[in-house]
């Protein structure tokens, strides 16, 4: 998402930069690239493709649809089967790929389509052989338990940080039912969770207060598959190292992770 324009809007302020982060993740050991229609809209995928492909093996690019995005700062919710057949088969071309690995249900914000509906057009792209597997985003249990009964789900994405949790319900559904949660804006966005606590324990590890929020969230469950978004190779290689921090409980029980 960061990769685009400013306001998730445009091309990239700086082309080349945003490139090398892409091929630094690729560097690092990173097998998932998440991103969506939506970002720019489309330059996301356009550059990761420019960028990666043909793609090395084993890397997953998963995308999303299920916005359109009329002007910057606008999302409007379009769940229609029509619109999320047409946006599949943009990001299959943008992306140069025959099949998406992981294609995710952008959101439920579009009450003129039921669920059912949503996820079934998924379902019909999933057996034309165009879609691996389906994963869903920002969603509620009951709506994650409904997705359930008609498809196999393998992720979900929502809003998770360590100043916001107000996903900790579905995250425990997924830990419940074995599949990975993605926490998006896992940073929480510009420092606004570096509280006291944050920076106290940053301090004992030698570490950014970033650097621990990502690091908390990885101890926090078995089922947490961060994605923090950055512009910047230096940012990236500074989330990449938060993986091999290791929390005590001291430091759990100060960020409210345990009792």
């Amino acid at each position: 998402m960061r990769i685009t324009g400013e306001g998730i809007w445009g091309e990239p302020a700086d082309r080349a930069e945003a490139k090398r982060v892409l091929e630094r993740a690729v560097e690092l050991g990173v097998t998932l690239i998440d991103t969506a229609d939506s970002y720019g809209p489309e330059v996301s995928e356009r550059l990761i493709a420019d960028t990666l492909w043909p793609y090395e093996p084993g890397l997953v690019i998963a995308t999303k649809g299920g916005y359109e995005r009329p002007g910057p700062n606008r999302w409007t919710p379009n769940l229609q089967p029509a619109h999320l057949r047409a946006a599949l088969e943009g990001s299959l071309r943008r992306l140069k790929l025959d099949r998406i690995d992981v294609y995710q249900l952008h959101n439920m914000g579009d009450r003129t389509v039921l669920l059912a509906e949503a996820i079934g057009a998924l379902a019909e792209l999933q057996r034309e052989g165009k879609i691996r597997h389906i994963g869903v985003s920002n969603f509620t249990v009951p709506q994650l338990a409904e997705a359930r009964a008609i498809v196999h789900v393998v992720s979900v994405q929502n809003r998770y940080n360590l100043g916001d949790r107000a996903s900790e319900a579905v995250l425990g559904e997924c830990e419940t039912v074995g599949i990975p949660f993605l926490p998006w804006a896992p940073l929480g966005g510009n420092h606004r969770d570096a509280t006291t606590a944050l920076r106290n324990v940053a301090k004992r590890h030698g570490a950014t207060p970033n650097q621990i929020a990502i690091a908390a969230l990885l101890a926090h469950s078995p089922m947490m598959l961060p994605i923090p978004g950055t512009s910047r190779v230096a940012h990236l290689e500074e989330n990449i190292a938060a993986a091999g921090l290791e929390l005590t409980q001291q430091d759990r029980r100060e960020l409210s992770l345990t009792s």
